[in-house]
């Protein structure tokens, strides 16, 4: 225990030392001044001034404190909705206000706006100039051409309209009578000169009113191919922001001075202002630009100190966070200086750091600690079993510390508040269950080898071979519906053959009134002797364990063991002379073997099949074992016949009644024992359809078997043992849980698509969709690696088999659902022994939709991402590939069932003739004709 002690300090301290070593700390050039001017907005679009005017100035009164410690002066975008409080509560911090005038199609609130603005500028001196209309033309938001002239002077004005639109309206028809590769720009430039001169009017009207400068704020492009607004404005208001160019950060200070000295060489003498520079703290890519704290203080700290040493004028955009601008985009919430609690975000002196950073790093080595306790109870852990998992331990703290870093930076509107608190609810489990397999792999990989496995050859009990003692009486139960006769007479010639003296057979045939299934079974029951029981019962309640409970009833009176098998078993000759002696341990009340299948060669689909049984037999049971919390599963187990009684016997409310009464016997205290030899080998199921079936049945009846026995996993409520508990939790969250998940992940992805592609918002950030790639690659390492070393099968069988695990995906989670909204579904037979045909019928029709309707997702989501290319969409992307995945699978797997290549023969022959084409081997010629037969020549000349 030492030795694993060790362990998990060194991996905590090696945690922190990554922390240590990769904290980012990055230079910039130091700025001791106060920033010229900011934006500010102090309330949402469509405020109600009126509603609490004493609130809203003690808000602006608020913002504006926190503000004039940082800018001397600040530019507004609208004069109306209670930002006609801030030039006067900025005079009381000795701010100047540069006013906005907000430009729309509604003509009566331009009107307000603009003689808002007019008379703001009147009484308050601190009014340095207004901005009439911000980015007008680039975002083509025409002006309505009433709104040129005060409203006083319309009616004079009906001759100037006209004039006006017959200009427009030439413009428009100069472009389109453009060559037809040059009219979509002409037509666009059209439009936009066509706003322009309308913007010029609008200014003109603005400066009669007004003694202060008055522009308007676009991008630079705009004034650089309308230079009439140039001329017309009294300076130019340039907005240059690199990040939606998508300029890298490193390129984002050279790339804004450049285009401000090519606007002052094209307008010489005119004042040029950068009225809009900024870079977000947080939010998505854009091509290089890449938002970021590190990557705003590093921009913003170069830009402003060169563009003071070269005398640039500025405005920063923006002082404040404004968590409701969601609708510019992720980066819209994230362009302040100060975040929304008015805290500055960074330092504009000295290293920029993460001042957050030494608590992300406390949270992570915390909860990697506390993850990696849970090894210390493990039973004697290997050293790289305990390195296994505490690296893996840790590495969820660092996730851990990742999310609250995301939370901790980002403001929640209700989509990303919804997208996120869902994807976390989700996520947990999902981790719980990739924890889960990185446990079994480093107990299998490395941790020591199963002790309570019964070995094959291996001695059991020290009983006495020969002493009647060692031998009690097993009764052998086989319940049969609907069976092939043929199949089931298989099955009592091996019962007949058992190397052990003292059994009986009871055969139940239920609810089979054709006399063409049981009868031959009852003769041939009287052909084996005495020791073979025949029940025909009909109309028997319950199905499989009402067909048991009867056989337990015509049970010897002195029968110590109960075997059961299913209809299609061949049992072999040494499974009870093996496996009866454990029972001389009175604390054994069940011993379990293995399923397997004799027909796996049938066709590929039942190789890959029978693989994938496989796997649950040699890894998951064997696992189990060792904490006595296996999974009964009816056929091939031998119960103590006291043991089953104290459980109650057979219970008929689930319709996985053996995994139901192997519960409830470990749940009163007795011991269960499992090998992995396997003694019977019995059927595969006949088609891909009756395989999904029997997987519905037992994930229903899995679900049935939670909801009764919930209780007594609490504190007191049985004699499981807190291991044991955690063995059945987990397997059922590993199974039913993690398939479940995975569905429900998958559809609501799907519907979040349209979200993210054309709306916007609510992109799902690297901390949701990369743990759904580490959990599938922890999947995809679990299956591979424990299959390798525990399940003998070949590499192709193998893949085949992760693809048949795969496919029943959407069955399982459709039996879940089912078990949240029914009690009670009727017991299906599993079709074997060649009777049921395939289905017309395709098996796999909603996997298809889903998986199509997946990959369709991601192919939306890449193609409109073409021209953002934000790279959490491309993960996105990725991850409803992987999503698809699972229900491809089925698909697969149902074309697979009704192909050629399904049959061995067909590969069999393509090799032949693979061969014969390479030259391996001789190619089979037809026979030469014999001598007597007479030659074509010889035909002809009789003929003739």
């Amino acid at each position: 225990m030492r030795a694993v002690v060790a362990v998990l300090l060194l991996v905590t301290a090696a945690h922190a030392a990554l922390w240590f070593f990769f904290q980012d700390k990055r230079q910039a050039p130091d700025f001791t001044g106060v920033l010229p001017s900011v934006s500010y907005t102090p309330f949402e679009p469509g405020h109600n001034a009126a509603a609490d005017p004493a609130a809203d100035a003690d808000k602006v009164r608020d913002d504006l404190k926190k503000l004039s410690t940082v800018t001397r002066a600040i530019r507004l975008y609208t004069s109306t909705e209670g930002s006609e409080l801030v030039p006067p509560i900025a005079a009381e911090f000795g701010m100047k206000v540069m006013l906005g005038i907000w430009i729309a199609k509604d003509i009566d609130r331009n009107d307000r706006e603009i003689e808002a603005a007019i008379d703001l500028a009147r009484h308050n001196s601190n009014v340095i100039g207004i901005v009439a209309g911000n980015e007008t033309i680039f975002t083509d938001q025409q002006i309505p051409v009433e709104n040129l002239v005060a409203p006083s002077q319309r009616d004079a004005f009906a001759e100037e309209t006209k004039r006006i639109a017959a200009e427009e309206a030439q413009r428009i028809k100069d472009a389109e009578a453009q060559p037809e590769n040059k009219r979509a720009e002409a037509l666009k430039w059209a439009n936009d000169e066509n706003n322009a001169h309308r913007l010029i009017r609008l200014i003109q009207r603005v400066k009669k009113s007004v003694n202060v400068p008055v522009t308007t704020g676009d991008i630079y492009s705009v004034w650089s191919e309308h230079p009439d607004l140039g001329y017309a404005a009294d300076f130019i208001a340039a907005h240059v922001l690199p990040y939606w160019e998508r300029f890298s950060s490193t390129e984002a200070v050279d790339q804004a001075i450049n285009r401000y000295q090519f606007l002052r060489n094209q307008f010489p003498g005119k004042r040029v202002m950068i009225a809009e520079f900024g870079w977000p703290s947080a939010g998505y890519n854009l091509g290089n630009a890449v938002p970021g704290l590190f990557e705003q203080a590093t921009v913003l700290r170069n830009f402003v100190t060169r563009a003071e040493a070269i005398g640039v004028d500025f405005n920063i955009v923006e002082g404040i966070d404004r968590p409701w601008k969601y609708f510019e985009g992720g980066v819209g919430p994230y362009w302040g200086v100060l975040n929304n609690a008015g805290e500055p975000k960074f330092n504009w002196t000295g290293p920029i750091v993460n001042p957050d950073y030494w608590k992300l790093a406390g949270i992570a080595v915390l909860v990697g600690i506390l993850m990696s306790l849970p090894i210390l109870r493990l039973a004697r852990p290997t050293i790289l079993q305990a390195l296994t998992l505490s690296t893996a331990a840790n590495g969820v703290g660092a996730w851990a510390a990742t999310v609250f870093a995301f939370w901790n930076g980002h403001y929640f509107v209700f989509g990303s508040s919804l997208a996120l608190t869902l994807g976390l609810i989700l996520l947990v489990p999902l981790i719980l269950i990739a924890m889960a397999r990185v446990e079994e792999i480093a107990s299998i990989a490395f941790g020591r080898k199963p002790r309570r496995l019964l070995v094959k050859g291996a001695p059991t009990v020290p009983a006495t071979i020969g002493d009647s003692v060692s031998f009690p009486k097993v009764s052998i139960h086989i319940p049969a519906y609907f069976e092939p006769p043929e199949m089931l007479k298989a099955t009592l010639d091996a019962v007949s053959r058992l190397d052990y003296p003292n059994f009986e057979c009871v055969v139940i045939i239920n609810n089979t009134p054709d006399p063409a299934f049981w009868q031959p079974i009852q003769d041939h029951c009287r052909a084996l002797g005495e020791r073979f029981k025949f029940i025909n019962a009909e109309k028997v309640q319950g199905f499989k364990a009402g067909a048991l409970r009867i056989a337990m009833e015509r049970t010897a009176a002195d029968a110590e063991i109960i075997g059961v098998i299913d209809a299609d078993y061949v049992v072999g000759p040494d499974w009870l002379k093996d496996l009866v002696p454990v029972f001389a341990d009175p604390r054994v009340g069940l011993v379990q073997a293995p399923q397997d299948h004799r027909d796996g060669d049938r066709s590929l689909m039942h190789y890959i099949m029978n693989g994938e049984y496989a796997g649950f037999f040699d890894i998951g049971m064997v696992q189990r074992n060792e904490e006595n919390a296996i999974i009964v599963h009816g056929t091939m187990c031998l119960i103590r016949r006291a043991a089953m009684d104290m459980a109650g016997g057979w219970a008929g409310d689930t319709i996985c009644e053996d995994t139901d009464l192997g519960l409830n016997i470990v749940e009163h205290g007795w011991l269960t024992l499992y090998t992995n030899y396997r003694y019977g080998h019995g059927l595969l199921p006949d088609t891909y359809e009756a395989f999904k079936k029997q997987r519905h049945r037992w994930a229903y009846g899995g679900f049935q078997i939670v909801k009764k026995h919930w209780r007594r996993f609490l504190p007191g409520a049985s004699r499981l043992s807190r291991d044991q508990k955690r063995e059945f939790l987990l397997g059922w969250l590993n199974w039913l849980g993690a398939e479940s998940l995975g569905v429900v992940v998958a559809l609501l992805n799907l519907i979040w698509v349209p979200i993210v592609a054309f709306a916007d918002i609510a992109i799902p950030d690297k901390i949701l969709t990369l743990p759904i790639i580490a959990a599938f690659v922890v999947t995809l390492a679990h299956f591979l690696i424990l299959y390798r070393l525990r399940v003998p099968v070949k590499w192709g069988q193998m893949l085949g088999a992760m693809i048949a695990a795969m496919s029943v995906q959407w069955t399982v989670a459709r039996a879940v659902a089912q078990g949240l909204i029914t009690e009670h579904l009727p017991f299906a037979r599993t079709s074997k022994g060649g009777l049921s045909r395939m289905s017309i019928e395709f098996q796999a029709f909603w996997e298809a939709v889903i998986g199509v309707l997946l990959l369709v997702g991601a192919a939306v989501l890449v193609v409109t991402n073409n021209s953002k290319q934000i790279r959490e969409i491309y993960i996105f992307a990725g991850v409803l590939v992987l999503e698809s995945l699972p229900f491809l699978s089925a698909v697969a797997v149902a074309i697979l069932e009704s192909s050629r290549v399904n049959s061995f023969k067909f590969w069999h022959d393509a090799g032949i003739r693979t061969a014969e084409l390479i030259g391996l081997r001789p190619v089979a010629l037809p026979s030469v004709r014999s001598p007597s037969q007479p030659i074509p020549s010889e035909i002809r000349s009789e003929v003739s």
